[in-house]
């Protein structure tokens, strides 16, 4: 007879769908509104990890463009693609295609990708996740997802704001760390297969690995594990993004945001989703604000470097870094962390 493992919950709620948050009150320029908009905003964060915003100012026409220019670049054959391939670029960027990722011991996801970054150009700043984009040649390419990139970078400076005012910090806690990271924006298509095997879900079981992430997706797909540890399902929600905590926000708040687990299943129809992961600056020590820290609630992380943490996240995911791995042309970062190493820290058995 198999062992009974104890029940575990963490501290998010048991909640049964996500919670809804207008943001609008952030782009105030009275004080008192983004403190009220932050405290909303703060306390989904803290219940659930995960939400939907509106009120975000991101304009329909950007997001309509992007929309239909992956659609069209996906449509191409994979010899055209493969262009492209991310495995040629000298900092991650490019056309990622299926089963290129594998998260643990999983099954190769079913889905094809396009990463783009910060499409640095400074060649004093660059790092192994950090530098000029790869831009494919496709017609429009660079110019609609670049528009996109732009957008929603910006809105994440609003919402480290906001996150910075809920944990009663300075507002610019954050955006003071945020002048050139690797946040990187991720083109997502999920192709629909009937066929394909009911165990090969779209995107395995994961944390991500920043400080948060602006979800943009065109059907549903996506489950999130709540703080009994059951899966709910997020469907999409027209005019909204949906915000999840991510490992580097975890740690900068010591745990009073924690990571939140989710997947993608397989998918009942074609989807395209496009995640922004959102950044420090490469070189940022990540480590629990000093003010979070408290007699009552002490550090409970080691610190971490962002990029090197994030990189080494990538190197142990992606088939074309951890063959240059096993080839010993690259090593992990000196304290590497495994997968999926944050999301249950804060986690205790039930009594």
């Amino acid at each position: 007879m198999s062992a009974v493992m104890p029940q575990t919950v963490s501290k998010h709620t048991a909640f049964k769908k996500l919670p809804l948050v207008d943001i609008s009150l952030l782009f105030s320029a009275n004080l008192a509104d983004r403190l009220a908009a932050s405290k909303a905003l703060g306390k989904a964060a803290k219940d659930a990890g995960f939400l939907y915003i509106i009120g975000h100012g991101v304009s329909t026409k950007l997001i309509e463009n992007l929309k239909t220019r992956a659609a069209q670049y996906f449509a191409q054959t994979l010899e055209e693609k493969m262009h492209d391939y991310i495995g040629n670029s000298a900092n991650h960027s490019g056309y990622v295609p299926e089963g290129e990722e594998q998260y643990l011991n999983a099954k190769p996801d079913l889905k094809e990708a396009y990463d783009v970054g910060f499409d640095l150009q400074d060649p004093t700043k660059f790092r192994p996740m950090l530098g000029p984009d790869r831009w494919s040649n496709f017609p429009g390419f660079k110019e609609d997802v670049k528009a996109y990139y732009d957008a929603v970078f910006s809105l994440s400076n609003v919402l480290f704001r906001g996150f910075a005012l809920a944990l009663d910090l300075p507002e610019d806690s954050f955006t003071k760390l945020i002048t050139a990271p690797p946040s990187q924006l991720r083109l997502v298509h999920y192709p629909f297969s009937p066929n394909a095997p009911e165990d090969r879900p779209g995107i395995g079981a994961h944390t991500d690995y920043e400080c948060f992430t602006i979800l943009l997706a065109t059907a549903d797909g996506l489950e999130v594990q709540n703080g009994a540890g059951e899966w709910i399902d997020a469907p999409m929600v027209n005019g909204t993004f949906v915000i999840n905590i991510g490992d580097m926000m975890e740690v900068l708040s010591n745990g009073y945001y924690v990571a939140t687990m989710h997947r993608v299943r397989k998918v009942k129809e074609e989807r395209y989703s496009f995640p922004m992961f959102c950044a420090c600056d490469y070189d940022t020590m990540i480590e629990p604000v000093p003010a979070l820290i408290t007699p009552a609630n002490p550090s409970r992380y080691t610190p971490v470097i962002c990029g090197e943490h994030l990189y080494a996240q990538t190197m142990q995911t992606f088939s074309y870094l951890k063959k240059r791995l096993q080839e010993g042309t690259l090593s992990l970062p000196i304290g590497a962390k495994g997968l999926s190493s944050f999301g249950h820290q804060t986690k205790q058995p039930i009594a």
